[in-house]
């Protein structure tokens, strides 16, 4: 009796036993897993902010590769803009300069009045003086300022055609333009005596 009662308390020894032993393994491997989950967790907590701020760095990266295209996107067309409208201003001023005279032609009108005086000082006729003196001065007069209200045409129409101009250049040119062409044609009709002729002898 002794001896079964013994029995049955060591086999329900060993069984307790047996329950924890496999007991263990599973507590151990849920700790195990509690510990992995909390490492990858704060694994994942470190690596976003690195990845926000890196992240915040491309986008500062672009931003700054965008901004320093926009600067050189504005200054070339602004150099341009100073070239064209330097060009416009260049070609109004020497369309008026072609109409109102130029001192450059009044010495060249001065010079040839005094070649004029020396070639008829001695036997030239009335026609030859009032050619030689008055006559070559007008001629070389008109074809001073025909040359600069060619280049005033020349210029302005230069900055027509080139496209992107403000307006304001644009308009600048125009009057460039039609400045230069009156003082190319009324150079013109001086030259060859088409508005008005030169005067005769007899007259």
């Amino acid at each position: 009796m002794d001896t079964k009662t013994t029995t049955e308390k060591t086999g329900e020894n060993a069984d307790a036993a047996a329950t924890a032993e496999a007991a263990a393994p599973v507590e151990e491997k849920a700790a195990i897993a509690l510990d992995k989950q909390d490492a990858d967790q704060a694994k994942e907590q470190d690596t976003e902010p690195a990845a926000a701020l890196t992240g915040t760095d491309a986008d500062e990266a672009e931003d700054g590769d965008e901004d320093d295209e926009l600067l050189a996107e504005a200054a070339a067309p602004s150099s341009a803009g100073i070239g064209g409208a330097a060009a416009a201003v260049v070609s109004a001023a020497l369309g008026a300069v072609a109409l109102t005279g130029t001192w450059t032609g009044k010495v060249v009108s001065e010079r040839e009045t005094l070649l004029g005086q020396i070639k008829t000082s001695g036997s030239g006729t009335p026609a030859q003086q009032i050619s030689e003196i008055y006559g070559d001065a007008w001629h070389s007069t008109a074809l001073v300022n025909g040359v600069f209200a060619l280049i005033a045409l020349l210029v302005a129409v230069l900055v027509l055609v080139l496209p992107g101009r403000p307006a304001w250049v644009r308009s600048v040119a125009v009057a460039g333009a039609v400045l230069g062409g009156l003082g190319l044609l009324l150079s013109v009709g001086t030259y060859f005596d088409l508005f008005l002729s030169l005067p005769t002898a007899g007259s």
